[in-house]
C-alpha cells in the first residue's frame, strides 16, 4: 500500500461526499508548528478516536499539546472527542490522513488490533512519532517490521502497556533481579479473560445481515482483514473474540501481564512454545480455556525459565503457600522464594513463604522512575530519553513473544522458533499465521 495508491484513491471520491472520500472537515487546518525542544508543542493526531483514543485524548499530558486531527470510521462513537476540537479535520480513513495532512508530528494508534500495523507503519514511514496501543501489531511478522521502521526513521515510539510506566513494576522488577527470591526458572502467568469481558470459543460466524450504521465506514473499519458482512457482533469491542481482527485474551493482556517477566528476568526469544486448548482452535476464534508453555533458555548469567499462560485454567493452588488465588496475576517460583502478583500490572506483589519475608525491604531502585506512561513518550518525542516501551528495545520483542503463543494456538503444534529467520522450523503450516495475508487495496510494500 503506497502514497501513490493513497493519493489516487483520495482524488478518484473527490466528487463524493466527505465521509465517503474519508475527509470529513469541520474546519481549517491547524498551523503547523515544529517541536524542537521540551517547551514546544506537539502536533498530536489521533487514529481511533472514540474508543481507546478517547482515553488518550482525555490525558492532561496530550490535552497540552496541539491535536490538530482526528480520526475515527464511526463518527457517532466518536462525537465526544470530535465535539472536544470543533475546528480540527475529521477524518474517517487514516491513510487519507496521513496522506493529506502534512502538519502531524505525533500520532496515537487506538485502532482495533487488526490495524495497528497499517496505521503505525504508515506513520513511521512519514516520519512521525508513534505511540500505537497494545499489542503492537495482529502478527509476529508485523511486530518485527515496526521495529525496522522505528529503527530507519529514528522516531520516538511507544506501546500502550501503560502499566510498564508504575513504580510498583519497576519495583517487583528489582526486586526479582536483585536474587531474592533466588533463581527463577519457572513464571506462572493467568488472566481472567475471556467470559468477564467478551465472548471468543465461536465455532461459526453469526448468520444474520443487519444493516450498517450510517454513522460507520465498514470497509475501512474491515481494513486489511479478509471481506465479510458487518454485524454488531464484532463491533465496537467484541472483535477481540475474532482471529481476523483481534488476537485473542493473550493478545490483549499479554503485553500486560507478562511485561513483568518479560522486564524482570530480561527474555529475549523463546526456544520454543506449545499450547494445550480444551478445544481444538479454529480459524473463526480462540478456544476459551487453555494453557500455552514459552520455554526461554538462558541469557545474561541468567538460567532457563519456563513461563505458563492460563486462561479459563489457573495454576495449581498449592503452588500459593495458602495465598487466595486472584482472578489474574502472575508468580514467579525461585530457588529462595516466590513472587506473587495478584494483579495484571505487577504493581503488587506478595513475597512467599511470608514468615520467610516478613522484615524484607526492596532493594535501591536501579529502573530509572517514570514522570508517567502518556509523559514517557511525549518527552522522547521531545528530544528526550526514549520511553521504556519504546519499539526498538522493548515492545516490538515483548509482542513477538506473546503473539507466538497465537501461533501455537492456531497450528495446535509445538513451535520450534528461529527468531533471526522468524519461522517455525519445520512447520510451514505456521507461516500463515506469523504472516497474514491482507485482503486487496491493502497490501503491504515497505
Amino acid at each position: 500500500m503506497s502514497r501513490k495508491v493513497n493519493r489516487r484513491r483520495f482524488l478518484q471520491t473527490g466528487g463524493a461526499s466527505a465521509v465517503a472520500a474519508g475527509f470529513w472537515l469541520t474546519g481549517g487546518v491547524t498551523e503547523s508548528r515544529a517541536a524542537q525542544g521540551a517547551n514546544d508543542r506537539l502536533n498530536v493526531a489521533i487514529i481511533g478516536a472514540g474508543g481507546q483514543g478517547r482515553g488518550n485524548a482525555s490525558q492532561a499530558v496530550v490535552r497540552a499539546e496541539n491535536i490538530v486531527a482526528l480520526c475515527d470510521v464511526d463518527t457517532a462513537r466518536a462525537r465526544e472527542v470530535f465535539d472536544r476540537y470543533p475546528n480540527v479535520p475529521k477524518y474517517t480513513d487514516f491513510r487519507v490522513m496521513l496522506d493529506k495532512q502534512k502538519d502531524i508530528q505525533a500520532v496515537i494508534v487506538s485502532t482495533p488490533d487488526h490495524t495497528h500495523f497499517h496505521a503505525t507503519a504508515m506513520a513511521l514511514q512519514r516520519g512521525k512519532h508513534v505511540y500505537t496501543e497494545k499489542p503492537l501489531t495482529h502478527d509476529v511478522w508485523e511486530a518485527r517490521q515496526l521495529k525496522i521502521l522505528a529503527q530507519k526513521h529514528r522516531v520516538a515510539t511507544s506501546m500502550g502497556n501503560m502499566g510498564t510506566a508504575s513504580n510498583g513494576i519497576r519495583t517487583s522488577a528489582e526486586i526479582i533481579r536483585s536474587g531474592a527470591i533466588g533463581d527463577v526458572r519457572e513464571v506462572h502467568v493467568w488472566t481472567n479473560r475471556p467470559g468477564m469481558f467478551w465472548r471468543q470459543g465461536h465455532s461459526e460466524r453469526p448468520k444474520d445481515r443487519p444493516a450498517v450504521p450510517k454513522t460507520l465506514s465498514w470497509d475501512t473499519w474491515l481494513g486489511p482483514a479478509p471481506e465479510r458482512p458487518y454485524n454488531n457482533a464484532y463491533v465496537p469491542f467484541a472483535w477481540r473474540g475474532w482471529w481476523d481482527f483481534g488476537t485473542g485474551a493473550l493478545g490483549d493482556m499479554g503485553c500486560h501481564t507478562m511485561n513483568l517477566a518479560f522486564m524482570a528476568l530480561q527474555l529475549g526469544p523463546p526456544s520454543s512454545v506449545v499450547a494445550e486448548t480444551d478445544r481444538p482452535s479454529n480459524n473463526e476464534s480462540p478456544p476459551n480455556g487453555l494453557m500455552v508453555t514459552y520455554e526461554f533458555p538462558a541469557r545474561n548469567n541468567r538460567p532457563a525459565v519456563t513461563l505458563k499462560w492460563y486462561e479459563v485454567r489457573r495454576p495449581a493452588a498449592e503452588l500459593f503457600n495458602g495465598e487466595m488465588v486472584r482472578s489474574s496475576g502472575s508468580l514467579f517460583v525461585g530457588t529462595r522464594g516466590k513472587l506473587y502478583s495478584p494483579d495484571d500490572y505487577g504493581n503488587d506483589r506478595i513475597l512467599l513463604p511470608r514468615a520467610d519475608f516478613k522484615d524484607y525491604r526492596p532493594p535501591q531502585p536501579t529502573i530509572p522512575r517514570s514522570p508517567g506512561h502518556h509523559a514517557e513518550w511525549i518527552r522522547a518525542c521531545k528530544g528526550g530519553v526514549p520511553a521504556m516501551t519504546n519499539f526498538v528495545d522493548y515492545s516490538s520483542l515483548l509482542t513477538e513473544i506473546v503473539l507466538l503463543g497465537n501461533v501455537a494456538i492456531r497450528t495446535g503444534r509445538r513451535i520450534v522458533w528461529d527468531s533471526d529467520k522468524l519461522q517455525a522450523v519445520d512447520l510451514p503450516a505456521a507461516a500463515q499465521y506469523i504472516r497474514r495475508t491482507y485482503r486487496k487495496g491493502w497490501e503491504w510494500t515497505a
